[in-house]
């Protein structure tokens, strides 16, 4: 099924104005025939080597007899367990292909120990381990695959048999890994992670856990022959101009499923949109919705309403000042790379690099070597210790008075985004604290498990517009877990990890309310009662 986006009121407007200039400037074949100098001079030399995406349709087919022989002879092993160890783009687009065809995929893309405990101890006996990461060099990565290499040696088994290693080709990685003997399929370098999805990094894990990844890559193929043509109707120039074309700018972009097919398709858009735009102060900000919250879809002039739907060719009438996009996943995900490269032009950034994202890396490093003790709490309300940084005035020593503070703080086109650095499988329920804030603040409020949201919406953070206010939610581990080869363990980790984006955050002039778990047990329903 082809993509079909429709759009009405300021969205609708932006496609009329902008996309025959679009088609006059032949931007859709040029993104085909990967001209870097679509963006700019500024951009040109790293889009001359992140266009490789347009491809991928193409040059992945050649990887699918190999993906689904190494299933095959897993099975036949008694392997039936896939676990991906991955961040950002190399986690983000497995998971949402294997939720929305239905097969199971353990993905561990957190530092945090009891969520990584957790993982290694289910069904290692049957389990293949993805480990994916571009460069070889992601911290996180890295620890997970050290776990699970002491977990099977401690088992009885080779971990090169279990493990199977996703890079780039030539990265410190790959050489590391064929050294040792391990599985390595390499992917085309010439491709970002966040837009990877349709490269090994996105198909190896899913194809292993039993995707029909041809047929996914069908799908795009046949996408992509529409998305090339400089054509009026072409569904990456329309949603482009939609979502970046907006005069003036509606820069948080509110993603509602509502009827599609699709699972958790936001969590993947959420980082290209962000990584992609948010850069010298500009950007887009996706805010993945589970419910259409009236405040945010109704009365705010900066809020632009993307619906997912699983038929826009139906009869009903799009809402008023409104998109709605409908296709396969396949062919979506080709669709919104299209689109994103093409409200990055609009937009005037390059929406292939990311300079912020490595700032919290290093921050955290930092910290690391340091191993300092915790900066003091600026006070302690029961079992949650509560640090600010910025102009965060909390009236009195209480969480809800913390959090106030930092409402206050709000402008009046800004957002809020809630960081919590848990256990994303034993806690899911948290993210039931986006709609309340949203509620709370009417404003737009954004959900991200870290450390994986450094990966994705941290660039927004740091290189978008100065809007934002940060509320963090840090636990305290009652039984930590040693990274082997590490003078580190996973909790001292994640909470320098937390600390690190936080010093980051400030140093940009954003305040940060950081709430310190010191027993997550009665902490959690603490902080839930003091947030309303």
């Amino acid at each position: 099924m082809s993509v079909t986006v429709h759009a009405t009121g300021a969205a609708g407007a932006a496609v009329a104005r902008l996309v025959p200039q679009l088609v006059e400037d032949g931007v859709a074949g040029g993104i085909a025939r990967q001209e870097a100098d679509l963006w700019g001079p500024d951009a040109e030399s790293e889009a001359a080597r992140r266009l490789g995406w347009t491809a991928a349709p193409a040059v992945s087919a050649a990887l699918v007899p190999e993906i689904l022989d190494l299933r095959e002879r897993l099975n036949a092993q008694g392997v039936d367990h896939v676990v991906l160890c991955g961040m950002g783009g190399s986690s983000l687009a497995p998971e949402v292909i294997t939720r929305t065809y239905g097969v199971p995929l353990t993905v561990l893309d957190s530092t945090d120990p009891a969520q990584v405990r957790a993982a290694v101890e289910d069904r290692l006996q049957r389990s293949v381990v993805v480990v994916s990461s571009k460069s070889g060099s992601t911290l996180e990565t890295d620890s997970q695959k050290r776990v699970y290499e002491a977990a099977f040696r401690d088992a009885g088994i080779d971990p090169t048999e279990r493990i199977v290693v996703v890079t780039d080709p030539g990265s410190p990685l790959e050489d590391a890994a064929r050294a040792d003997g391990y599985r390595v399929f390499t992917a085309d370098p010439d491709v970002g992670g966040r837009y990877s999805a349709l490269t090994a990094f996105g198909l190896v894990p899913s194809g292993l856990a039993g995707v029909d990844i041809r047929g996914l890559l069908d799908e795009a193929a046949v996408a992509g022959l529409q998305l090339a043509l400089d054509a009026p109707d072409n569904p990456g120039l329309v949603l482009g101009a939609a979502i970046g074309g907006t005069d003036p700018l509606r820069d948080k972009l509110l993603i509602i499923p509502d009827g599609t097919h699709i699972v958790g398709f936001g969590d993947w858009v959420e980082q290209l949109i962000a990584e992609s735009t948010g850069k010298l102060g500009r950007g887009i900000l996706p805010v993945v919705a589970d419910l259409d919250a009236p405040e945010l879809t109704e009365a705010l002039p900066d809020v632009q309403v993307v619906r997912l739907v699983a038929d826009a060719e139906a009869t009903r009438e799009v809402r008023d000042g409104e998109i709605e996009v409908s296709g396969s996943l396949g062919a979506q995900l080709i669709t919104w790379e299209y689109a994103v490269a093409v409200a990055g032009r609009l937009i005037g950034i390059d929406p292939f690099d990311q300079p912020d994202v490595e700032s919290a890396k290093v921050a955290a490093r930092g910290l690391l070597d340091q191993t300092p003790e915790p900066s003091p709490a600026l006070f302690v309300d029961g079992p949650v210790e509560v640090r600010v940084k910025g102009d965060v005035d909390p009236a009195t020593e209480t969480i809800g008075s913390a959090v106030d503070a930092l409402l206050a703080l709000l402008p009046e086109n800004g957002y809020l985004a809630v960081q919590v650095y848990l256990d994303r499988i034993a806690h899911a329920e948290l993210a039931e604290l986006r709609d309340v804030l949203a509620r709370k603040s009417g404003r737009p409020v954004t959900f991200g498990w870290g450390p994986r949201f450094l990966h994705s919406t941290g660039q927004y953070h740091k290189g978008g517009p100065a809007i934002g206010v940060f509320l963090q939610l840090v636990g305290t581990e009652s039984v930590d877990l040693p990274i082997p080869g590490r003078p580190f363990t996973f909790g001292q980790l994640i909470r320098a990890q937390a600390a690190g984006d936080a010093n980051v955050l400030a140093e940009h002039g954003r305040p940060v309310v950081t709430l310190t778990l010191t027993d997550i047990r009665t902490g959690l329903p603490a902080v839930r009662a003091a947030i309303g």
